[in-house]
């Protein structure tokens, strides 16, 4: 069974692929969801690899943590530039030719990263790589690992310089 915080990230990548894609605004991609049980049914069930004709368990059905679901799309539109700063930073190719799945799940990675103090780097490049494996390209997993790896080393260091006596801070 898949934990709520992972769902909410599933959940949140789906919304953020849609902002990418409409430009709509993220709190009412995320009221569509929600006010839409059998559209998030139908989401979830693809999600856990459930087949069309098999019935949601009730406990899955909407098992999320709509704190986190709700951090992470507020939050990433919030501080979109310095995020795509820092993804810019560590890619190998323009940010407009990431794939938009996979760039939503690297956005995600790289807030947790970046302004989620609360959640190791470690959790947030694996639940990363996870949702690249169900979600994104074949192979993609191994890009977002690397690009968030990237990240999450540069500020480990930026860290310990601001630590340092007299570093920044």
């Amino acid at each position: 069974m898949v934990s709520p915080r992972t769902q909410a990230r599933r959940y949140a990548a789906l919304a953020l692929y849609q902002w990418r894609l409409t430009g709509e605004d993220p709190m009412a991609i995320k009221r569509h969801m929600l006010d839409d049980p059998t559209w998030l049914d139908a989401v979830s069930a693809s999600l856990q690899g459930i087949e069309e004709d098999e019935a949601l368990a009730s406990a899955q059905r909407f098992r999320f943590n709509l704190e986190l679901f709700e951090q992470l799309l507020a939050g990433v539109p919030e501080r979109i530039e310095p995020i795509d700063a820092q993804l810019t930073r560590f890619l190998d190719r323009p940010i407009e030719q990431v794939d938009p799945v996979e760039l939503a799940i690297l956005r995600i990675g790289a807030f947790e990263i970046l302004f989620s103090a609360s959640i190791p780097d470690g959790v947030a490049i694996n639940e990363a790589v996870e949702l690249t494996k169900l979600l994104g390209a074949h192979e993609g997993h191994k890009y977002v690992n690397g690009v968030l790896d990237k990240i999450a080393r540069h500020q480990a260091v930026a860290r310990r310089a601001a630590e340092r006596p007299g570093g920044e801070g």
